[in-house]
């Protein structure tokens, strides 16, 4: 099955050599190109993209907003949101989640780690390993604010061991790294972060990375 990639950057030459990169394999194509957040939204509905590598910084319409409106439109229901930012100056990877992106990387980040996450994200998997995007998250929850450590419903249902894997995948553990820490298989690892996204209202595991941290089961 061949992977439907929205490229969405206001520099033309980092989206041509995207396009040159995923072009070159046998799985991915690129179906379409966007500058602003609001071509974004509209070449999303035209291409009947799959994912959208969605930059944070564009004139007009920004990535977060337009992920927003791709991930709350019924008719693009389905359609995921990698979101590129700079690891040392962008401090808006939260509202990025919030707004529904699956997952994100740094432009930095080398080909081969990209190629995995577009088919990671694609599969309906989130990207919250690697040790940057735990920096990253500490850092923006570094200083508490009032939308922090607040009760969040859903909490009161979840289970001990539905907590605790939620903190786990907080700190950023695949559904393999959690089976090897609590001794469960990855299969039961990921029924209970399914179950637990279910009760916290969590569109995806990314979203549950925000809630760990906004209720306070995260510090």
């Amino acid at each position: 099955m061949t992977i439907r990639v929205l490229l969405a950057d206001d520099q033309e030459l980092l989206r041509a050599t995207f396009r040159l990169l995923l072009d070159s394999t046998d799985d991915i194509e690129v179906v379409g190109e966007a500058s602003t957040g609001h071509e974004a939204v509209d070449h999303a509905k035209q291409s009947r993209a799959d994912l959208v590598l969605m930059d944070i910084r564009m004139p007009g319409l920004d990535g977060i907003a337009a992920t927003a409106l791709i991930t709350s439109d019924e008719e693009l229901a389905g359609v995921k949101v990698l979101v590129l930012t700079t690891f040392e100056t962008d401090e808006l990877v939260l509202e990025a989640l919030r707004a529904g992106a699956s997952g994100f990387l740094g432009k930095g980040t080398d080909p081969a780690s990209l190629l995995a996450a577009i088919r990671t994200v694609a599969a309906g998997e989130q990207l919250l390993s690697p040790a940057a995007t735990r920096a990253v998250v500490e850092r923006i929850t570094s200083t508490p604010g009032p939308e922090h450590h607040t009760p969040r419903p859903g909490i009161d249902d979840l289970t001990a061991r539905e907590r605790e894997i939620t903190v786990l995948v907080a700190q950023g553990l695949s559904n393999v790294e959690i089976g090897e820490q609590l001794f469960i298989s990855p299969a039961t690892a990921k029924t209970h972060v399914n179950r637990a996204m279910m009760k916290t209202g969590a569109r995806d595991r990314a979203q549950l990375v925000v809630f760990a941290y906004e209720s306070g089961l995260m510090h």
